[in-house]
């Protein structure tokens, strides 16, 4: 095998700069604050992926939806065989094309968020999903400065994942992490319907 002299120079500067970095990052000492929003899919789906790895370290997960409603779906029923370690409420009525009641719709989302409030102060998570906030706060369901406030108020230990399209520039200015998922193609455009085990 022949070895490619001006490859090797260009990693080992790589790794040599990475290396720096590394050792140049420091632990913060508290939990992260991730967003998870654009229009494309996998906002959700990100973060529960993130859920697995906190699962295998044997972290304390919790997990809050704002929107989605009681149907099945294959996350909810393969996290339900963790409940020792992940405590799972699904508080929102469904889309907010079905339910058609502000107030009602208001009134679900404040309630999850408490109860989202209760899991991240009391220190007894280390990871919290608020699955689909984002679209409770594009509503004016919630207000921007109370869940800003409130992921503040959380346990040093407690990192939080907010997931849904069209986050709002304060909450991502406040975030430590942003990632933006970009639809480039969607199967539902072309007539084909949700599928289980991929869609949900």
């Amino acid at each position: 095998m022949t070895t490619d002299p001006t490859h090797t120079e260009k990693m080992k500067a790589l790794q040599t700069e990475q290396k720096k970095k590394t050792s140049e990052a420091r632990d913060p000492g508290r939990g992260l604050i991730l967003v998870h929003t654009g229009n494309g899919k996998g906002k959700s789906s990100s973060a529960f992926g993130v859920i697995i790895r906190a699962l295998g370290w044997g972290h304390k997960v919790g997990v809050v939806q704002f929107i989605k409603g009681k149907w099945i779906t294959g996350e909810r029923q393969f996290f339900a065989k963790f409940a020792d370690q992940v405590s799972w409420h699904t508080m929102g009525e469904g889309f907010t094309w079905d339910t058609q009641d502000k107030d009602r719709d208001i009134a679900a989302a404040e309630a999850a968020f408490a109860r989202a409030c209760e899991m991240t102060r009391s220190g007894d998570y280390d990871l919290v999903v608020l699955d689909e906030i984002n679209i409770a706060l594009r509503y004016d369901y919630l207000d921007v400065q109370a869940v800003i406030d409130g992921l503040k108020a959380r346990s040093e230990r407690t990192s939080v994942i907010l997931t849904g399209r069209d986050a709002r520039p304060e909450l991502m200015d406040y975030a430590d992490l942003v990632s933006e998922m970009t639809e480039v193609k969607h199967p539902f455009k072309a007539g084909i319907k949700a599928q289980r085990g991929l869609d949900f």
